[in-house]
């Protein structure tokens, strides 16, 4: 039994209990059931819901950059409120540095886009080739640090230690007939703390990575992380000064039946990324 199996329609349908409806003349000759409403209440009634929907929807496609006050939503009786997993933020940058999204807004809101878009950068599979990866860490990473963190990458990435572990050729490529799949999906951002031109910002993923293929040793696997990035305001974008990495938190897992190799391939092929903007 899956963890969802004892809630929703199981419940419903082991009561025991049936529904059932009256016809709407009496088969017996009697006279016509009267219908709970009248029709002209009914037609109220009908017309009143299209025009709250409506409202509803018009509100929620409202656009605009600026910051609202769901931005600032705070939980009551330790619940979050609703506002807290909307959509609340900017629109999505327009400009990009090779395949990363840049220029974010120097707000909160920029801050935390540019930390779920610099983690999904760092954990790409393009890591793995030197090129792209100096192009990754030059563009995410603030001046001062680039450097440094240039050199540690080089020499974890280049390990045959560390790559023949994970499968991977010394050239960083996967054995012929396989895929190499290093994906990060963020599920959500929050600030720890801001300043004029600094922004400490925890990023809560979950992490696709591994060999996909009918010989892999290495099958792809799912792990969860939160990353706290520190950025700094510089060349006019946001970048990261340092960041520090811990496990979860991590959700229960449900009893699903892994899909085969060559769907787990045709998948990471098919479904593109995202611009992430809080």
């Amino acid at each position: 039994m899956s963890p969802g199996d004892d809630q929703g329609y199981s419940d419903y349908m082991e009561t025991g209990h049936t529904r059932t409806r009256l016809p709407e003349t009496d088969p017996y000759g009697g006279a016509p059931r009267r219908p709970n409403r009248s029709s002209s209440r009914s037609l109220v009634t009908v017309v009143g819901v299209v025009v709250l929907l409506i409202a509803a929807i018009a509100f929620a496609n409202r656009g605009g950059d600026s910051s609202s006050d769901s931005d600032q939503a705070s939980t009551k009786n330790g619940r979050p409120q609703a506002a807290t997993t909307a959509a609340s933020g900017s629109k999505p940058v327009e400009t990009r540095t090779g395949n990363i999204p840049t220029g974010f807004a120097h707000t909160e809101q920029g801050a935390q886009s540019a930390a779920a878009n610099y983690a999904v950068a760092l954990g790409s599979a393009d890591m793995f080739n030197t090129a792209w990866r100096h192009e990754i860490v030059d563009t995410v990473y603030a001046p001062a640090a680039a450097a440094a963190r240039q050199s540690a990458m080089d020499r974890a990435y280049s390990s045959q230690e560390f790559l023949a572990n994970i499968g991977l050729a010394k050239d960083g490529t996967p054995p012929t007939g396989q895929t190499f799949i290093s994906r990060v999906v963020p599920v959500g951002t929050k600030v720890i703390s801001s300043g004029a031109d600094t922004a400490k910002v925890e990023v809560w993923y979950t992490s696709l990575f591994g060999l996909s293929g009918e010989a892999s040793k290495n099958p792809v696997t799912e792990s969860w992380y939160t990353t706290t990035y520190v950025l700094t305001w510089a060349d006019n974008d946001w970048k990261i000064s340092s960041e520090q990495q811990r496990d979860g938190p991590v959700p229960v897992g449900r009893d699903q039946k892994a899909s085969t190799a060559d769907d787990m391939t045709k998948a990471v092929e098919e479904y593109g990324g995202f611009t992430y903007a809080r």
